[in-house]
C-alpha cells in the first residue's frame, strides 16, 4: 500500500470519529432508542468497546476492556457468534454516560492513530475466529462501525449523516479483501454447504482495486481479475455497506444502480453470500 493511502485511511478514522462524537454530543437524550434493541448510549458503548479492543490488538500491552477472557472469546467465535459476543461485551462494559463514552472513544482512536504512525499497514493482527487482519483492514472495520452506527443514531434523531464512498470503501478494500488475502481462520465456518466447484465473484467500484473473491470448499481467497468470473458485482461502497448490514434493501440498491450484478452465472451470488456474510 502506498504511504499516501495509509495516511488517508488513518486520517479518515480521525475525521469520522470526530463527526460521530459531534453527532452524539448533539443528541438531547442519550437514553432514547437508536435501534430496536439499543439506546443511543448503548450504541456509543458498543462503538467505544470496539475501539478499545482494537487498541489492544494494536498493542497487547494496552489495558484490556473489562470483558472476561476477551481475546480468548474473540478468537473462539465465528461470524455467527458476533451478536452474542456483543451482548457479553455490553453487559461487561457498563458505562452509559455519553460524555465518558466519547472520551473513551476519542482516547482509543487517538491511540490507534499514534501507535501505527510508523507501522506497515499490511502487518496483521489475529482477529475474530483467528482471521489475520491487516492494520489497514482493522482501521477500515472501525471506520465502518462509526459510519453505520452514526447512520443509526442520525436516523433516530432525524438528522443528516453523510457516508462518503471513499471512507466506506476501506471496509471492502482493506477489511474484506485484506482478510481474504491473509487467511480467514474459522471466521466464516458454518456458512453454506461446501461446493466442489469454485464460485468466482469479481467486485468493482470507483474506489477500490478490482478483485476476484473465490469460494472453494468453504474457503475464500482473493485474486486479481483473470478472465470471465461467474458473477460480477459493481458497487458504490456506501450503498454496499448499508445493504450488507441491513440498512438498505437489496431491491432498492439494485433499482438505484448503486449495486449491480452480472456475469456468466449471477444466480450463484446467493450461494456465495451464504458463506461470505456479515453478522446479522
Amino acid at each position: 500500500m502506498a504511504h499516501e493511502k495509509w495516511h488517508e485511511i488513518r486520517a479518515s478514522l480521525q475525521e469520522t470519529g470526530e463527526r460521530f462524537a459531534d453527532l452524539v454530543s448533539a443528541a438531547p437524550d442519550p437514553s432514547a432508542m437508536a435501534t430496536d434493541a439499543w439506546t443511543i448510549a448503548d450504541t456509543v458503548a458498543h462503538v467505544a468497546a470496539i475501539s478499545w479492543l482494537d487498541a489492544v490488538l494494536i498493542d497487547p500491552d494496552a489495558p484490556e476492556p473489562p470483558v472476561p477472557d476477551l481475546l480468548e472469546r474473540l478468537r473462539a467465535i465465528n461470524v455467527d457468534g458476533v451478536h452474542a459476543f456483543n451482548v457479553v461485551v455490553l453487559d461487561a462494559f457498563a458505562e452509559r454516560d455519553a460524555k465518558a463514552l466519547l472520551d473513551r472513544l476519542r482516547e482509543c482512536l487517538a491511540f490507534m492513530h499514534d501507535r501505527t504512525a510508523d507501522r506497515d499497514p499490511s502487518e496483521t493482527v489475529s482477529w475474530i475466529g483467528g482471521a489475520q487482519l491487516p492494520l489497514a483492514g482493522l482501521f477500515g472495520h472501525m471506520i465502518n462501525e462509526l459510519l453505520l452506527h452514526g447512520y443509526d443514531i442520525a436516523a433516530s434523531l432525524g438528522r443528516p449523516w453523510d457516508i462518503p464512498s471513499r471512507d466506506a470503501s476501506y471496509f471492502f478494500g482493506e477489511f474484506i479483501v485484506g482478510m481474504s488475502r491473509n487467511g480467514l481462520g474459522h471466521l466464516l465456518d458454518g456458512g453454506g454447504r461446501p461446493r466442489p466447484r469454485p464460485i468466482s465473484v469479481e467486485f468493482r467500484s470507483a474506489y477500490t482495486d478490482p478483485v476476484v473473491l473465490r469460494l472453494h470448499n468453504g474457503v475464500i481467497t482473493a485474486h486479481a481479475p483473470d478472465g470471465a468470473p461467474d458473477v460480477r458485482v459493481t458497487f458504490d461502497p456506501a450503498a454496499f455497506n448499508l445493504m450488507m448490514f441491513g440498512r438498505l434493501s437489496k431491491p432498492r440498491a439494485a433499482l438505484t444502480r448503486k449495486v449491480t450484478v452480472g456475469g456468466r452465472r449471477p444466480w450463484l451470488l446467493p450461494t456465495f453470500l451464504k458463506t461470505v456474510r456479515v453478522p446479522s
